[in-house]
C-alpha cells in the first residue's frame, strides 16, 4: 500500500499517522518527491482502513499495490534512486562504463587493462576472482589472490573495483570491494541475496539466463527487505530459442523496467552476445535506450584469455566503443 501525503502537511500530522500505522503493525518506507511525501506500508495491510487514511486533511491519494516486490517499486519511490559507488554515481540522469577482464590472471595483467580502460572513460574496474563455469575443468578463478590484484589495480588508478561473489562465506574477502556482483546463476540463491541484504555494500545483481523481469525484481526484494537498499540491476542477455548468439539481449528490459523499479540498471553486452564483433553495436543500442550504464569485458590478449576471450574487446576497441557510446549519452551526473 502507498499513502501519498502532501508536501505542505502538518508535521504533527503527519507523525501522528505514522505512528498509527506503525501500532497496526507495517513498516513504512519514506520517499521524498518534487510534489509530495510517499509512505510505503510493508507488510499486512489488511488492517488498514483505506477510506480513513484518504479522509485525513493531510492525504492526497491512498493505492494498493498489487505486484509483489515493494522496496523496489517505482510507486513506493518515485524518484529514480542514486546509488554511490564509492563516489561513482549510477542513476538520476547518470551514464558510467564498468570495464576489465572478465577474470584477473594477474597483478600485472590487471593494472594494465585498468590503466588503458580509465584512459578511455571507465569510471570502475570489473574483474572476476571467483569464476562460476560450466565445465569443472575451465578456469574456476584465482579467488582471493584476485581481489588481491583487483586491489592493487585500484590503488594505481583509482577506480572502485566490482567483482562476482560465489557464495555468503566468502563475504570477508570482498570487505574492500566496491561493489558485490551477483551472478546469473546466483540471482535466485535466496540465503546468499539474504547475508547481502544485511550489508550495506552496494550490490550488482544480474538478471538470470531464463528468468521474467519480476522474478529479477523479487530477488532484488530479498536483499532490500533485509535493509540494504544499495543495488544496481544488470541485464545481460536470457537464454532463447537463437544459437547464433551466446544469449540474447532483452532491450526491453530497460524502459520495462525503468517504469516499474526506481533502480538503476546496467547492461553487459559482452555477455549477451558473447561475440566481440557484436559488443559495439548493442552497446551503443543499450546507450540510446536509456541504460544508467554498460559493463564490457576488455582484455589484453583477447585470444589468449582464460575465459571468455572470444566476446573481450581490446583496449584499443574498447576506446572506440566508449567514445561512440559516450556522444550519445554523456557522462554527468545530476543530483
Amino acid at each position: 500500500m502507498v499513502v501519498v501525503v502532501k508536501k505542505d502537511h502538518d508535521e504533527t500530522q503527519f507523525e501522528n499517522l505514522k505512528n498509527w500505522l506503525k501500532s497496526l503493525g507495517v513498516k513504512i518506507h519514506t520517499s521524498e518527491g518534487e510534489s509530495s511525501l510517499v509512505l510505503g506500508l510493508v507488510g499486512d495491510t489488511s488492517a488498514v482502513d483505506i477510506d480513513l487514511i484518504r479522509s485525513l486533511d493531510i492525504v492526497e491519494d491512498v493505492k494498493r499495490i498489487q505486484e509483489p516486490y515493494k522496496n523496489a517499486n517505482r510507486k513506493f519511490h518515485p524518484q529514480d534512486s542514486i546509488i554511490d559507488v564509492n563516489g561513482v554515481k549510477f542513476g538520476g540522469g547518470t551514464f558510467n562504463i564498468i570495464a576489465g577482464p572478465c577474470s584477473v590472471e594477474s597483478e600485472e595483467q590487471v593494472v594494465s587493462i585498468a590503466e588503458q580502460v580509465k584512459k578511455s572513460g571507465a569510471t570502475m574496474l570489473r574483474g572476476g576472482a571467483f569464476k562460476p563455469r560450466t565445465s569443472p575443468y575451465s578456469f574456476q578463478g584465482l579467488g582471493a589472490n584476485g581481489i588481491e590484484y583487483l586491489l592493487k589495480a585500484k590503488e594505481a588508478t583509482g577506480l572502485p573495483i566490482v567483482s562476482e561473489i560465489m557464495e555468503f562465506s566468502q563475504l570477508p574477502l570482498f570487505d574492500d570491494v566496491d561493489l558485490i556482483q551477483v551472478g546469473a546463476r546466483n540471482m535466485q540463491n535466496f540465503e546468499l541475496l539474504k547475508e547481502l541484504g544485511r550489508t550495506r555494500k552496494p550490490i550488482l545483481l544480474k538478471r538470470g539466463l531464463a528468468n521474467t523481469i519480476q522474478e529479477l525484481l523479487m530477488s532484488v526484494e530479498y536483499i532490500m527487505a533485509g535493509g540494504n537498499e544499495n543495488v544496481i540491476l544488470c541485464e545481460r542477455g536470457i537464454r532463447t530459442f537463437e544459437t547464433a548468439t551466446r544469449n540474447t539481449l532483452d532491450i526491453s528490459a530497460i524502459p520495462v523496467l525503468k517504469k516499474q523499479t526506481h533502480l538503476p540498471i546496467v547492461i553487459d553486452p559482452s555477455h549477451a552476445c558473447g561475440i566481440s564483433a557484436y559488443v559495439k553495436p548493442l552497446a551503443m543500442a543499450a546507450t540510446a535506450a536509456g541504460a544508467d550504464g554498460l559493463m564490457i569485458e576488455v582484455h589484453n590478449d583477447p585470444q589468449h584469455a582464460l575465459c571468455d576471450g572470444a566476446q573481450s574487446l581490446t583496449p584499443q576497441v574498447f576506446d572506440d566503443v566508449a567514445k561512440c557510446c559516450f556522444a550519445i549519452r554523456p557522462y554527468a551526473y545530476k543530483a
